[in-house]
């Protein structure tokens, strides 16, 4: 079974490197588990929010984060993060650069979308971002998933794919998340839809020799 991995949105606007924009604790720890993660697989693929300072959603303080929108593809407030041509925008610093991955998403480019999952521009999942068709062009059967947040944009990757009707594997040790308990809640909301959680190397490596006998049977 061919065997992809996907770095999902592994920016500094997501860690303590960026306070102002949306620190996740740890979140400047899983560039090793990601690098780490890649070895396991025959093409790597990544992901970044890219999002105008205007955006439609944007509000002034975290205490104002996460009330609702009306907007088609804007669900939700957040104080204004990964912007390009700021430090938020840049992925850490032990990652490849977006260049040298196999394929490589930018999402939210506009200021009037919010998307969390990397395979879709909108959140109704009717404008795709390639990634998909990337995949089933290359022939891959699993993918292996982690990044931030893991309750949101990890978690709808990885939900995404699997609708797509690939095997996914989450790895643990490579997502850190914005709460615990939104991150219990994508745990169980992921394990529902028979995606493969792996707490660590060995069960990531355990999990992967599975699914490739059982894909020889």
């Amino acid at each position: 079974m061919k065997i992809a991995t996907f770095d999902v949105d592994a920016q500094k606007g997501f860690t303590s490197l960026c306070p102002d924009e949306l620190p996740v604790a740890g979140g400047h720890e899983i560039a090793a588990p990601l690098n780490d993660m890649a070895r396991r697989g025959t093409l790597r693929l990544g992901s970044k929010d890219a999002h105008a300072p205007n955006a439609i959603w944007v509000v002034d303080s975290h205490a104002q984060m996460l009330q609702p929108l009306t907007h088609a593809n804007a669900d939700l407030t957040w104080v204004s993060h990964c912007v390009p041509g700021t430090p938020g925008f840049e992925l850490l610093d032990e990652l490849p650069a977006p260049i040298d991955y196999d394929f490589f998403v930018w999402k939210g480019v506009e200021p009037d979308l919010h998307p969390y999952g990397a395979c879709f521009h909108d959140l109704a999942g009717a404008r795709s971002t390639g990634v998909i068709e990337y995949l089933k062009v290359a022939s891959v059967g699993a993918v292996v998933v982690g990044g931030l947040a893991l309750d949101f944009c990890v978690k709808n990757t990885a939900l995404q794919l699997r609708g797509a009707g690939f095997q996914v594997l989450l790895y643990l040790p490579a997502c850190r998340a914005i709460s615990e308990a939104g991150a219990t809640q994508a745990i169980d909301q992921m394990r529902a839809q028979g995606i493969i959680i792996c707490e660590g190397s060995g069960a990531l490596d355990s999990e992967l020799a599975r699914l490739e006998e059982s894909d020889h049977e």
